[in-house]
């Protein structure tokens, strides 16, 4: 019986994958908001590649400006990823014709539930905002653009798997659990209560399983003859929360704010 190959293996024996290429793409990976600033040792643990070619790779990307050295800091000195990473994103979201589709809707929701609203993409295996819109007068409001959060514990990530049809969903599960088993174990129970949650009332919910002090409701959107689901959130703080608003209110509320920005985007 043939045994399956791991996707390293395959990548192992494809003479057209470039490694130099991967790797220097890792490297601009392993760059978080979280963490933006890192030396070569930490690139190196957070790659798994050797330090000798972690260290030619920033010193190329250095060179070519995707990322920006800090000398002065440390005994090495640090990186942070540079200007002309904007370059490569910029013409995605300007492509992204939902943003400009989206922008009001999601800010008239954002007012009314006192929160914040966002368009989020899968990245690997967390979802990353493309836009949000916040509630006038919201304070200590740090969710942005570009910003991540790993799809088992995150209410957009779980509505992303809802949407997927079921040979893709389970495809996406399985990397889930290989790669990250131990978040996996920990909300394996709420992504099966999502996908449910989103076939009885299509949206899938989050009671402060990213932030405690933070409750969400995620809708997903998949056009027709496109092959990519976006997710739209709602995030409202406890202390702005009426209870059951969640569930009866703001859920049914982005649901139609979806259905809407979708009937425009088919007319445009």
């Amino acid at each position: 019986m043939k045994t399956k190959r791991s996707p390293a293996e395959e990548r192992d024996t494809d003479r057209q994958f470039a490694t130099t290429l991967s790797r220097g793409l890792q490297v601009l990976a392993g760059f978080t908001a979280a963490e933006p600033i890192l030396t070569n040792k930490d690139i190196a643990e957070r790659t798994g590649l050797p330090r000798p070619t972690v260290s030619r790779l920033t010193y190329t990307l250095t060179r070519m400006g995707y990322l920006q050295h800090h000398p002065h800091l440390g005994k090495y000195g640090k990186y942070e990823l540079g200007s002309a990473v904007l370059s490569l994103a910029y013409p995605l979201l300007a492509n992204l014709s939902v943003r400009q589709v989206a922008r009001l809707p999601m800010k008239e929701l954002a007012d009314y539930a006192r929160g914040w609203v966002s368009l989020g993409i899968r990245e690997r295996l967390s979802m990353v905002y493309i836009e949000t819109a916040r509630s006038h007068g919201l304070r200590n409001f740090k969710r942005d653009i570009g910003q991540t959060f790993p799809i088992a514990n995150s209410a957009m990530g779980r509505a992303y798997l809802a949407a997927l049809p079921a040979r893709e969903r389970e495809a996406m599960i399985n990397q889930l659990q290989v790669k990250t088993p131990e978040l996996w174990n920990a909300y394996s129970a709420q992504v099966e209560r999502s996908l449910q949650d989103y076939i009885e009332r299509g949206f899938c919910l989050g009671q402060g399983d990213y932030d405690p002090n933070t409750h969400t409701v995620a809708v997903p959107m998949r056009r027709p003859g496109l092959n990519q689901v976006m997710v739209f959130n709602c995030a409202v703080r406890v202390e702005n929360l009426a209870p059951g608003a969640l569930e009866a209110d703001l859920g049914p509320r982005l649901a139609q704010m979806v259905r809407s920005i979708e009937g425009a985007l088919d007319m445009g």
